[in-house]
């Protein structure tokens, strides 16, 4: 039998194509496709590092103005939550510093109070005064005691409808009677061009220590008994003085004042003339 060369090479093709099937079945053309496909591969992984690096520099100018849209909106979010946290602080500060004026208010049932928050100081390096948001539309006097959470801070010098003036207990012009605890000494608490307070008119045999209280004594009339106003730090006897005197430590810390009480109920009364002689006494 007699084939065409055409039906001849289609049956050569064929023979070929079953032989590599065969081939590739039984795993014999394995090495050889895969050192044919190598090349493929390493010229398809180019490409593909080459149009995802063109995508990523394209890409860039977005991304970058993207992520400085969310950097800012993070620093926005960040700002706002520390001013909250600020808020915050200050809210808790506020209520232990009204929580402290309460127990305040408590431990001294005898006495009305009204609270002021201070708005002002007096610039002056040599006057200790503070100005509250509290006058005499409020029922706010001269004379007035004013005290804090801690202890005593002074008295009202000055009125007007809707701010008061108060002397600080540190303050050169201030003279406060005293009693010292444990021993009941009297005394009398001033303060100075530096803040500093100090007792004058301590008998020498009196027995001041160090740790001693210092406490309003009601004396003078210008301020009620018991009101705490600071401890004694140092002692000084000399032997040729008429009186010792004593270092006092505020209990109150006049630089961070916020909110103070007015005792509204106290009516000061000034003895002074009734201290003077009479006319015509020798």
């Amino acid at each position: 039998m007699k084939f065409s060369p055409r039906t001849l090479r289609a049956l050569v093709i064929a023979l070929v194509v079953i032989g590599l099937l065969a081939l590739s079945l039984g795993g014999y053309l394995t090495p050889l496709t895969r050192l044919s496909t190598q090349p493929m591969i390493a010229v398809q992984s180019w490409l593909a590092r080459s149009y995802q690096g063109i995508r990523d520099y394209l890409n860039a100018p977005k991304d970058v103005t993207a992520l400085r849209a969310e950097n800012q909106q993070l620093k926005a979010e960040v700002s706002r939550l520390q001013t909250e946290i600020v808020t915050l602080q200050q809210q808790l500060a506020e209520a232990e510093l009204l929580s402290a004026l309460l127990d305040f208010a408590r431990a001294h049932p005898q006495n009305e109070y009204k609270a002021a928050q201070v708005i002002g100081r007096d610039p002056s390096p040599f006057m200790h005064y503070i100005i509250i948001n509290r006058g005499s539309d409020d029922g706010l006097r001269v004379g007035m005691p004013v005290v804090s959470a801690e202890g005593l801070v002074g008295h009202i010098d000055a009125v007007l409808p809707n701010a008061a003036r108060v002397q600080l207990i540190t303050d050169p012009n201030s003279a406060v009677d005293v009693r010292t605890q444990p021993s009941g000494t009297t005394a009398v608490l001033v303060g100075s061009l530096t803040g500093e307070l100090s007792l004058d008119m301590v008998p020498l045999e009196a027995q001041l220590h160090t740790g001693d209280l210092v406490l309003t004594s009601g004396l003078g009339g210008r301020y009620p008994p018991n009101i705490l106003a600071g401890q004694v730090v140092s002692v000084r006897k000399l032997s040729y003085a008429l009186f010792q005197e004593a270092a006092v430590q505020p209990v109150v810390d006049f630089r961070r004042l916020q909110i103070v009480l007015v005792i509204v109920n106290f009516r000061p009364v000034d003895i002074t003339p009734l201290m003077k002689p009479a006319e015509g006494t020798p």
